[in-house]
């Protein structure tokens, strides 16, 4: 099975994560943020990634320091669990409604980090999450598991179902990319290395 653990603790957060890509979305999470557990719980089912966080952070502050931790640790672990990528599919592409809004999400697991966000207007919070944490979470993911990611919300009006649209693509993208595929041999480049 393909899974990783990683702790990362810093003056800010302590976290304990523990990812499995060949799962069933079982999971339990635990960031002390209400709405970004909902959109993790959603991210593990919806890939079908077994996946246990535990955070204890700042989040007398704000939310700011755990999401992007989480996003640290979520890449860290993302990446171990691929190992050396072999037989991949390697990129995934996913539309996802949810209600009145249309996400999309396209990637590369490429090892060349990058990201383009375009989820436009929300409101500031929901719940106690502050939207723009969503970005910030995508970011550091992507640049820890150095996935090339493009997250969209091409339309929509309730910026709740916008994020939701964007984790569940995301997730659904993650899974389409790293499913084996017994024509693949090796690593899915024409380098021979990703």
């Amino acid at each position: 099975m393909r899974q990783a653990e990683v702790k990362r603790k810093t003056n800010e957060t302590e976290i304990a994560l523990r990812i499995g890509l060949d799962g069933t979305g079982k999971c339990s999470i635990n960031t002390g943020i209400g709405f970004f557990d909902h959109m993790m719980t959603l991210f593990a089912v919806h890939g079908l990634f077994d996946l246990d966080i535990l955070c204890h952070g700042d989040t007398e502050v704000d939310g700011h320091h755990s999401v992007e931790d989480i996003g640290i640790a979520l890449g860290q672990a993302f990446r171990e669990a691929l190992g050396d990528k072999a037989g991949i599919a390697r990129y995934g592409s996913f539309y996802l409604p949810m209600d009145e809004a249309l996400a999309f999400v396209t990637l590369d697991i490429s090892g060349r980090a990058y990201l383009v966000y375009d989820g436009g207007e929300m409101t500031p919070v929901v719940g106690s999450y502050d939207t723009e944490l969503t970005e910030e979470f995508l970011r550091a993911f992507a640049f820890n598991a150095g996935i090339t990611l493009h997250a969209k919300v091409l339309y929509g009006r309730n910026t709740h179902h916008k994020i939701e649209a964007i984790f569940k693509a995301l997730a659904h993208a993650l899974r389409l990319a790293v499913a084996k595929d017994p024509r693949v041999k090796g690593v899915p480049s024409s380098k021979g290395v990703l």
